[in-house]
């Protein structure tokens, strides 16, 4: 367990830091400096501003000073607000994300495999069709365009729910449901598929012969077995539930993360940027490690450490 977990840990910094050298190449890619549109600032101004932020050393010596911020985790100021730090802004719009991500997590898992686990149950029936039919829309319809759909429907339209901000519960409606349609249609027909498989094994059958109650058939029994493909894929939905709110939190005028990463991409803020897609694949990788963790939790047949190399 303990090799298992020191392996992985290697793994988690070696792609955390193939990430972080991918991430500055790329911004150092790109031709120009933080300071070339800024009108009416003179040549001698953008030297003293390049030269205060470290943009005038080699690359070298810029990426050892990114790879020392990372270590320390201080990103140092943003270049177009300097009075802000990139920590200050991950610690005033993390929380807002984290919040909305993990409502949504939650929201997309809970529906999806209770969708899932009533369709498997209620095969070839009404339930059945309705439940794929609602997986096959969500799966079909991007988290963006349901978004402006769902404002059109029930904040313009109807006027039932606020369009915008992240002020109160009634504000979270709307971008969670936009956000966690589509995992929870994938959740949805991962679970239905695993639990029809599940539920025909002969355990279950002698379950059923001992006179158990379908519930705890159901729940004790067949779920445990029929997560394994869900908690597969979970690692991916949370990846892309975290990144997918940069995109609902534009649209909803949330002050999460996502404005700060959408500005500073547009203003190449180059602090904000890398500070971000550091700390948020950080955050990835370790939901990819718990994941793996996670496979023993459900099915003790797989073993983190094999013995005598078998």
């Amino acid at each position: 367990m303990a090799g298992y977990i020191a392996k992985r840990f290697m793994m988690m910094v070696v792609t955390i830091l193939v990430i972080a050298t991918l991430t500055f190449v790329l911004m150092n890619a790109i031709p120009g400096s933080p300071f070339n549109e800024d009108r009416g600032t003179s040549e001698a101004v953008q030297a003293n501003l390049n030269a205060h932020f470290g943009l005038d050393q080699p690359l070298y010596v810029q990426y050892v000073m990114y790879l020392k911020s990372i270590a320390t985790f201080d990103f140092g100021p943003s270049i177009k607000n300097p009075n802000q730090t990139v920590n200050d802004l991950l610690g005033r719009g993390f929380p807002i994300s984290a919040e909305l991500g993990i409502i949504t997590i939650l929201l997309a898992l809970v529906s999806g495999v209770v969708l899932g686990v009533l369709a498997a149950l209620r095969h070839n029936g009404v339930i059945d069709y309705l439940a794929m039919t609602l997986a096959v829309l969500g799966i079909s319809i991007p988290n963006f365009v349901l978004a402006t759909l769902v404002i059109q429907q029930f904040a313009v339209n109807w006027g039932i729910l606020p369009a915008a901000t992240w002020s109160s519960p009634a504000h979270m409606v709307l971008p969670v449901v936009a956000l966690a349609t589509g995992p929870m249609a994938i959740i949805a027909r991962l679970t239905r598929s695993s639990m029809l498989e599940v539920l025909t094994q002969d355990y279950i059958k002698m379950a059923r012969a001992k006179g158990l109650t379908p519930f705890k058939i159901v729940v004790k029994h067949a779920l445990k077995n029929a997560m394994l493909p869900v908690v597969t894929i979970l690692g991916t939905l949370v990846a892309g539930i975290l990144t997918g709110t940069f995109v609902i939190e534009k649209i909803f005028a949330i002050p999460g993360m996502g404005k700060y990463f959408v500005d500073s991409i547009n203003d190449r803020d180059y602090p904000v940027i890398m500070g971000t897609t550091v700390f948020y694949s950080t955050i990835l990788v370790i939901m990819l490690f718990l994941v793996d963790v996670a496979y023993t939790l459900l099915d003790p047949r797989i073993k983190l450490v094999k013995k005598g190399g078998e």
